[in-house]
């Protein structure tokens, strides 16, 4: 029905005179009847999730732009500890005219916070806005609230028993009011609380359990989780109550549970969740094994580090007449155990991806689907979806077959392992001799699939992670680099084979899906990147960068007769750039000192990877289709393509098998770029609109933006318990010095990455006490008036740890000068 179309619901809404419409005047005046009421009451819920309307009281909805008046816009609230905030526009609703007069946030004075909290959506109304773009603005109201619980610690008060919120962004004290203190149904008296033990709840796993809870009896210290009641105003702070006791901030896995919690990560199945899992039947019936492509006779393999318990992909590769190969990428099939709507599945999308950290794990789905009955363990049945493909010597895939399977994993391998069959490790090549010959197959494939890569610019930065170690009481014993070898890279190649045939396949098929997007840089970005870059003898080629000047109609009035001239704004135009540019400057500082620098910088200038209900390509992989298809068990996105491609394959005409030839590959020796000028990329997707499929287009973009903000914060997670965890590893190093590297020059100082240990932190500008030092920013330096001692990007330094912020969990350290040795003295001649 096109009247109840979001595009119809926004536009007659934002034809009502403020604005603004009602439910009840919507059902009228579109004339809905019956099922109609209930569609448009899920599409008003979903246009407010998608920041397209905000509901400004119950039952009535406005565009957020002409919610209050012309200069207002919605965005999220980012809070200091020193009670002032920035709020971040949500591009999709600014209006044009305060788009282009905007430069970046809009500062939010204390007491133009109001009743917010950090995080939350606000409607902010922008007031004074500088020549520089740089703007101030107050919060009218919140439209959505960030935090229905924070975790903090109970403190004892004078006035009251109150909750110091862990994240410093929530300045505002909880209060906790009497008989609120004790969750419900602990079953102690006040003043005594029994947390359960871990480990009897089937939500925890994957790793080491956290600290055992004891008995508390008093809760002053104690980390808590309390539930808001009573959001803040301007004459009192907020209110709530005790909903879990976690422990003590420094007991032993404490840290983990308070990360789970400030980020609200769903980490408790509901019981039909957990019932529905374990109702499952292992044993596959015969009339599925039947209708499905066996493999079960091949040395297919499971790839993955030692202490997975999730194998979700798995593979084999064999040569086939005329010296090609035949790769053989199997997924476990999870979409036939979790039905779509069930509550497995709206708990899964929920969750949007499986969360990991160093000890444990939260995962999507719940431990019967992944780590058994879906998990590919070795040699038992498991049901898959397979993409086997044929591939030439030059890596071109000459055609491709999906189909629904059946295998029985060969090995459970690890990447160790694998790598010293690969190195000629003669004890580990003994014990896999039967799977020798396919594992160098493997590696060769995986050069050739690499190279071709490379031919079309793709980028591979190939950096680092910090992988924390632990000693046999499951303490931390070092924070060192992850060790990255042809193990990992022959799997991560067969699965971006795996991805790009599967989007290629849906898109030809003209199927409604998702794919994995990343998109050009932002020519700011490219430019920012360039100035810093210049300044090691590099660049990535794109030239000046050119920029538009602009002013506006009410710019020229307001300046006409008073002798100034008009503000003009300084848009950056589009700048050509592509991957193959960011490729040959990664080859040419490989294994040079700047490498570290220039590659992380480089990095930061890309985009973020997301996903959409629309192919725009991969700008980082020089593809002009990719998906993700081979992690059903741990990402919501792949399991929904699944669906997908499981839905097309029952109507292919060779009974749940699909095969495709992709077109003729290029003749030339060097493969063009699908970012280059010489392919317009743009019209060659929209030849291929989606048109149908088992999953609306409108449903697809919900789950986009859903499954990307999970991942965000699912790694927002993962890297704040990572950065506690080295915290409390340098606790007892403070003294100590170390060598490193400055990675970053700012004006406040230089932040220094240790070079054995992957930490960092900050050296002070006011810590730098033998000279007057300044930043300069053209050069990012650091630069002594009087000696000239430079501080920059880039420089090998000695530090030592000066001291731990127990508030922000910061490390901070100090230039580290050895003491100059007095000089022997000599002796008089008799």
């Amino acid at each position: 029905m096109d009247r109840l179309s979001d595009s119809a619901i926004l536009k007659k809404i934002e034809r009502q005179p403020k604005g603004t419409a009602g439910f009840k005047q919507l059902v009228r005046e579109l004339g809905l009847h019956g099922d109609a009421r209930q569609q448009l009451s899920d599409r008003l819920k979903r246009l407010v999730s998608s920041n397209q309307l905000i509901e400004v009281e119950s039952g009535r909805y406005a565009i957020p732009k002409a919610a209050a008046g012309k200069n207002v816009l919605v965005g999220k609230l980012s809070m200091h500890r020193d009670g002032y905030g920035f709020v971040t526009p949500d591009a999709a609703t600014l209006d044009p005219h305060l788009k282009t007069l905007l430069s970046g946030d809009i500062f939010i004075p204390p007491p133009a916070v109001g009743s917010a909290m950090h995080g939350d959506r606000v409607l902010v109304e922008v007031g004074t806005i500088r020549p520089d773009g740089r703007a101030e603005g107050r919060i009218v109201r919140p439209v959505a609230r960030a935090h229905s619980t924070v975790v903090g610690i109970f403190h004892h008060g004078n006035r009251g028993n109150y909750v110091t919120p862990i994240d410093q962004k929530i300045s505002q004290e909880i209060t906790i009011p009497p008989s609120m203190e004790i969750p419900a149904g602990a079953g102690v008296p006040p003043g005594v609380a029994r947390a359960p033990r871990p480990g009897k709840s089937p939500d925890r796993v994957l790793g080491k359990e956290a600290a055992r809870r004891e008995e508390l009896d008093d809760l002053e210290g104690v980390v808590v989780d309390v539930e808001i009641t009573d959001w803040p105003s301007a004459t009192q702070n907020p209110r709530g109550r005790v909903v879990e006791i976690l422990g003590y901030e420094d007991d032993f896995g404490v840290d983990v549970e308070i990360v789970i919690r400030k980020y609200h990560l769903p980490h408790r199945f509901p019981p039909e969740v957990l019932d529905q899992a374990q109702k499952i039947e292992p044993i596959i019936p015969a009339p599925e094994v039947q209708k499905r492509q066996d493999f079960r006779a091949l040395p297919i393999v499971t790839i993955d580090g030692e202490t997975a318990r999730d194998f979700d992909d798995a593979v084999t590769v064999r040569q086939i007449e005329g010296g090609n190969y035949e790769l053989q990428v199997h997924i476990a099939d999870v979409a036939h155990y979790v039905a779509s709507d069930s509550a497995l599945d709206q708990e899964a999308r929920l969750r949007g991806t499986s969360v990991y950290f160093p000890d444990r794990a939260v995962p999507m789905l719940p431990l019967e689907l992944s780590t058994d009955i879906c998990s590919l363990r070795p040699h038992v049945d498991r049901l898959v979806l397979s993409c086997v493909m044929q591939i030439d010597h030059r890596g071109e895939i000459l055609g491709y077959e999906l189909s629904e399977g059946i295998i029985r994993s060969a090995e459970r391998m690890t990447y160790t392992d694998v790598n010293a069959v690969l190195e000629g490790d003669a004890i580990t090549r003994k014990r896999y001799e039967k799977l020798v010959s396919t594992f160098e197959m493997m590696r060769d494939l995986a050069l050739i699939l690499k190279r071709k890569r490379e031919r079309r610019g793709s980028i591979d930065f190939d950096l680092p992670e910090p992988v924390i170690e632990f000693d046999e009481f499951g303490l931390m014993k070092s924070i060192t680099r992850s060790e990255r070898n042809i193990a990992h890279r022959l799997i991560e190649e067969f699965m971006l084979s795996a991805n790009e045939c599967v989007a290629e396949y849906l898109e030809h098929k003209r199927v409604a899906s998702l794919y994995r997007v990343h998109e050009k840089p932002d020519a700011k970005r490219v430019y920012d990147f360039e100035v810093i870059a210049a300044a090691f003898g590099y660049s990535l080629g794109v030239g000046a960068l050119p920029i538009q000047r602009v002013q506006f109609k009410s710019e020229r009035r307001a300046s006409h007769g008073t002798g100034k001239r008009p503000r003009e704004i300084e848009i950056p135009k589009e700048v050509h750039i592509t991957p193959r540019m960011y490729q040959k400057l990664t080859e040419k500082i490989a294994g040079k000192p700047e490498e570290r620098i220039l590659s992380y910088l480089m990095l930061r200038s890309l985009k973020q990877a997301r996903y959409s209900e629309e192919n725009l390509g991969h700008f980082a992989l020089a593809a002009p289709t990719y998906t993700h298809f081979t992690s059903p068990i741990r990402r919501y996105p792949d399991l929904v393509v699944h669906r997908i491609l499981k839905d097309v394959l029952r109507d292919a005409a060779n009974d749940h098998v699909a095969r495709a030839l992709p077109p003729a590959k290029a003749e030339a020796a060097d493969i063009p770029s699908p970012w280059s000028k010489r392919r317009d990329h743009t019209a060659h997707r929209e030849a291929l609109e989606p048109l149908a499929g088992p999953i609306s287009i409108e449903e697809l973009h919900e789950i986009a933006e859903e499954s990307s903000r999970s991942e965000r914060r699912a790694d927002e997670a993962e890297r704040d318990l990572m950065e506690w965890k080295k915290v409390k590893f340098m606790q007892d190093r403070v003294g100590e010095d170390f060598d490193g590297l400055i990675i970053s020059v700012t004006k406040f100082g230089f932040f220094v990455e240790l070079t054995d240990l992957f930490i960092e932190g900050l050296v002070p500008l006011d810590s730098l006490t033998d000279d007057r030092y300044t930043f300069h920013e053209n050069t990012r330096e650091i630069i002594g008036q009087r000696n000239r001692k430079i501080y920059g990007l880039g420089e090998k330094i000695r530090v030592l740890v000066d001291r731990i912020d127990p508030v922000e969990k910061k490390i901070q350290f100090a230039v580290f000068e050895e003491k100059p040795q007095r000089p022997a003295k000599r002796k008089r001649r008799p």
